[in-house]
């Protein structure tokens, strides 16, 4: 069974970290687009779209396929939504 790093958000669209390494992610990304903004740069922007993009792609292939969602439903899975 495939164990994911981020789960399906109740309301909306998107994920929230659940084990250490989703938030490990998160904070690492973070410190990155903190970084590049501090740095004064034409370059600095591209860092953050190419650090965002990583971190879409992350969460794509290590949590489920996101859905919009709008409370919690009786058909979720405890695995898959949070």
């Amino acid at each position: 069974m495939r164990r994911f790093w981020f789960k399906r958000r109740r309301y909306g669209w998107g994920w929230y970290p659940v084990t250490w390494q989703g938030w490990l992610a998160v904070a690492v990304y973070v410190v990155v687009v903190g970084m590049l903004a501090a740095w004064e740069s034409r370059w600095a922007l591209v860092g953050i779209a190419l650090a965002t993009g990583l971190l879409l792609v992350m969460t794509g292939l290590k949590g489920p396929r996101p859905r919009w969602r709008w409370g919690p439903r009786s058909e979720d899975n405890p695995e898959e939504d949070y």
